[in-house]
């Protein structure tokens, strides 16, 4: 027995096998779109061919990879239980639908499942700025059970990202209140500038508190919000455009440091 076993990691659709010792150090993976396995010892060359056998399909190209970033090597030190960048939109819900569906019929459709939809449309929206020099993680634990719902890291800064379905619905903002069609206005503005505070605190950086709105049929602004940008899901391309604030390093170096779930543990 060679000791190492084969962890899956999906990214924006894209499947990667890494080969993990027994302690959870990585000592490879195997790129299935490059058909490619990097190895970082050729120690281990044949336990790992070994291993990954079942899952090579064709020819594949073995060798050492390429000359990595600081952040690729900041990747491949966490152990995969606690690197975050895995997690898919609504990584926390899903986990919780799976455990507790609910019941099969109801009247009124699950809370948790317009939550995620909505957490999932806008992690697409933010997954979709990476071709611009971005990074977004999603449900980011916080201790006592509390999650960030998305932080975007790129070239503008860093962006604790809050979501709320609003589907046809119109949304009266008057800070700190936030009120959905004739529903009783709720302090959300609060819970949205805490989620970037921790953020900051964790990461020593400034992270700004932005509310995302999927699908208001309109937005009314009674008492404009103090530091919370409110934008609709279709608008979040916007971030781009606010200049320049971090250098490509610094957000490399940021995203790799927020990746790490124990940057979370005391905020």
């Amino acid at each position: 027995m060679s000791g190492l076993r084969v962890v899956p990691t999906w990214r924006h659709g894209q499947e990667r096998l890494y080969v993990c010792l027994t302690d959870g150090r990585n000592i490879a993976w195997y790129d299935r779109e490059a058909a490619r396995i990097n190895l970082l010892s050729e120690d281990r060359r044949e336990d790992v061919l070994d291993v990954l056998g079942p899952f090579l399909t064709g020819r594949v190209a073995v060798g050492p990879p390429p000359v990595p970033t600081p952040a690729e090597l900041a990747r491949l030190s966490l152990h995969p239980d606690d690197d975050l960048a895995p997690n898919r939109p609504g990584e926390a819900l899903q986990v919780a639908l799976d455990r507790d569906p609910g019941p099969a019929h109801r009247i009124r459709r699950d809370p948790r499942r317009r939550a995620l939809e909505a957490e999932q449309i806008v992690g697409e929206a933010l997954d979709r700025l990476d071709g611009a020099g971005w990074h977004t993680l999603h449900s980011v634990p916080l201790p006592g059970g509390d999650r960030i719902h998305h932080l975007a890291i790129g070239p503008a800064g860093l962006f604790a990202v809050h979501t709320l379905y609003a589907r046809k619905q119109r949304v009266t903002v008057a800070d700190p209140m936030v009120a959905l069609g004739r529903r009783d206005p709720q302090p959300l503005l609060r819970r949205v500038r805490a989620d970037a505070d921790r953020a900051s605190y964790a990461l020593t950086a400034e992270v700004h508190p932005v509310l995302a709105l999927v699908g208001p049929s309109g937005i009314a602004v009674t008492r404009p919000p103090r530091e919370v940008r409110v934008l609709c899901d279709t608008d979040l391309e916007g971030l781009t455009r606010l200049g320049g604030v971090l250098k490509p390093a610094d957000v490399e170096a940021l995203h790799a440091m927020a990746r790490d779930r124990h940057s979370w543990g005391k905020v």
